[in-house]
């Protein structure tokens, strides 16, 4: 064990551990279990290593024109700065991730997550200049790990960072599922099935139709997820604790937010007013209500190949991929996972979705301490997003299957597909043909053929599926259909 001190008193430390004091106290003080994003844990590793270049160029520049050695000011080597920056590398891949100890919901907006990462940096970094963890004389946490940095600026920016890659990600999944809906619309355009309404039969549509709502929505969805990079791309790095930038050189202010974008390829930008960009979180507000309009659609979408596919239609015209076993007492019966995934997935979101908006709306004056779970929360939706739709496209919509005949013979004994006959028969005669279809649970041809309302000819014509797909009617249609009468 090793002891380190801070001003509240001393803790024992494991011997080779890379955190320290401040990790083994946010550990105690929130017993909670669920574990930081790594995707953070990264951003933070990718932000620090930007603000170790900008420093190192800050100080190389300054030692042309000053001696800073006679400066009141210390500053850490150029060589230590180095070191920091090549462990920043390394956890910015990974590694040192299982040192990492504050769990998810944390209290002080995000100073553990901070001091968490600054101790496994500067004890990585005395490992890599051959001392020990813990000789903080060398490289120190505070003075050398988070040189020009605040909690309050290095923390909201690395979740920006994490986000946007996410994001990134996630356009990447909606497009794969999109393909997979879009191949669905190309391969069954014209097969028929019967519409509905309040989950009563209306009238007749395709599975064409039906997929390409699917595709316009998750189009929808991936342009709106695209302009979400935008919506969150501003940060306040160099704004230091409330905004103000102080204790930071102008240099800094200037140039980190650049090198960031530089290393990470990433669109960001610095804030013009870095008080609003540290104080106000409704750029994630903005984003995450996007995250739960492309929930929302895939809910939609998975609620309807369930129920299309479900035992309560008698025997289905329509089948989603049997993905695994679904009792442990009835024989042969498989459940619809994926969609049931889907559907807790999104729900999750919509919780998440108020936590996000009333955590926002608790920021007071300066600053929001409730970052931890919000970011919590916004990173946990953006996977589930990118689960949900990668699962739908790889286990349900590319393996639906629809039996084309089966499904006409659906529609011909429906009674409301005697709504074809309204522009030539009239509401109430079409109404007679329903009656005496449900009546005696015939075909719309033997009704026809009993009531004699249209010629059999013209009847036939419009049941063909293409007419049947096309839906709206042609007035000359119906005075040919007189004149041949």
């Amino acid at each position: 064990m090793r002891t380190e001190r801070d001003f509240l008193g001393e803790m024992e430390i494991p011997r080779d551990a890379l955190y320290g004091i401040n990790s083994v106290r946010a550990r105690e003080n929130f017993p909670d279990t669920a574990p930081f994003h790594p995707e953070w844990y990264r951003a933070m590793a990718t932000v620090k290593r930007a603000c170790y270049i900008t420093a190192r160029d800050f100080i190389e520049k300054s030692s042309e024109k000053y001696d800073l050695k006679t400066l009141p000011i210390k500053f850490p080597s150029v060589d230590i700065l180095k070191t920091l920056e090549k462990c920043a590398l390394k956890c910015e891949e990974g590694e040192g991730f299982d040192h990492f100890i504050v769990p998810a919901v944390s209290g002080g907006a995000g100073t553990s997550i901070n001091m968490n990462v600054n101790e496994i940096l500067s004890n990585m970094s005395l490992l890599m200049l051959g001392k020990k963890p813990g000789e903080y004389s060398f490289v120190d946490p505070i003075e050398s790990a988070n040189i020009f940095q605040s909690t309050n600026d290095v923390v909201p920016t690395a979740l920006k960072v994490a986000a946007m890659r996410l994001l990134m990600n996630l356009e990447k999944s909606i497009n794969r599922l999109r393909g997979e809906v879009e191949a669905k619309e190309k391969e069954y355009r014209n097969t028929i099935r019967m519409g509905y309404t309040q989950m009563q039969a209306a009238v007749p549509t395709t599975y064409g139709r039906l997929f390409s709502g699917y595709g316009d929505a998750l189009s929808r969805d991936w342009g709106r997820v695209s302009r979400c990079l935008e919506t969150i791309k501003v940060v306040n790095l160099g704004g230091s604790a409330i905004g103000t930038s102080v204790s930071v050189p102008n240099y800094f202010v200037m140039e980190v937010t650049r090198t960031l974008q530089t290393i990470t390829g990433l669109p960001m930008t610095r804030g013009e007013n870095l008080s609003d960009a540290t104080s106000n979180l409704d750029p994630f507000v903005e984003a995450h209500g996007i995250l739960k309009a492309h929930a929302v659609n895939l809910e939609k979408m998975v609620n309807d190949l369930r129920m299309l596919g479900s035992d309560l239609r008698g025997t289905s015209k329509i089948s989603i991929p049997k993905k695994q076993v679904g009792s442990s007492i009835m024989p042969s019966k498989v459940n619809p996972v994926i969609p049931e995934f889907v559907i807790s997935s999104c729900h999750k979101i919509y919780a998440n979705d108020q936590l996000i908006s009333s955590l926002s709306a608790q920021g007071c004056l300066e600053l929001n301490a409730y970052l931890p779970v919000i970011g919590h929360a916004l990173l946990e939706s953006l996977k589930l997003l990118i689960a949900s739709n990668n699962t739908c496209a790889m286990n349900l919509v590319s393996g639906v299957e629809i039996d084309p005949k089966a499904e006409e013979e659906r529609i011909l004994k429906s009674p409301t597909i005697s709504t074809l006959l309204l522009p030539y028969i009239g509401y109430k005669k079409s109404g007679e043909v329903a009656e005496l279809m449900k009546k005696e649970n015939i075909t719309i041809i033997e009704a026809n053929k009993r009531v004699g309302c249209v010629e059999e000819k013209i009847l036939l014509e419009l049941l063909k599926p293409s007419n049947l797909a096309q839906g709206s009617f042609l007035l000359e249609n119906i005075a040919k259909g007189e004149e041949k009468k």
